[in-house]
């Protein structure tokens, strides 16, 4: 680090604090023995979202929460929980290698925290997300839904 007083190239460092997503470090020139500080910032490789036209976007971690609290919308669900299922997606994502994600894989990451949540919120995601045309492929998902909850669909009772 350069010493802004003599521009000696070599100090030491005395104190380091972190502050959000900052590094604050008091030092000290080698050459000259004054003292000045450094802040030194994390640098974030930002995440691109490729939509179904095949243009891209940078990932917007508030309209996918946004996406969620709609699906969710007079449902019994804290937002809490909702901010919580925002902060694995966006893990899974950043976690991931590759820097752009399909939009259809953030959709189907929302699914499944939505399936886990809240059958109605799932559903109402669901028939946005795949574009339901008619009432039968809405009919069709929550066979699904049913079934894997236990349900037979015949009958409408439990196994």
């Amino acid at each position: 680090m350069k010493c802004p007083f003599c521009g000696h190239y070599e100090s030491k460092v005395l104190d380091s604090r972190h502050t959000d997503d900052r590094i604050k470090r008091r030092r000290e020139c080698e050459n000259c023995k004054k003292r000045f500080t450094t802040f030194e910032a994390v640098e974030h490789t930002p995440l691109v979202v490729i939509k179904k036209d095949k243009s891209r976007e940078i990932f917007d971690r508030e309209k996918l929460l946004s996406s969620m609290l709609k699906a969710c919308s007079k449902r019994p669900i804290s937002y809490s929980v909702l901010e919580q299922a925002t902060a694995e997606i966006e893990n899974t994502l950043v976690s991931n290698i590759d820097k752009e994600v399909p939009s259809a894989r953030i959709g189907e990451l929302v699914m499944e925290h939505l399936r886990e949540i809240d059958d109605v919120a799932y559903v109402r995601f669901a028939s946005v997300y795949r574009q339901f045309k008619d009432t039968n492929s809405f009919m069709e998902e929550l066979k699904n839904i049913l079934e894997k909850r236990g349900y037979s669909s015949d009958s409408g009772n439990r196994n």
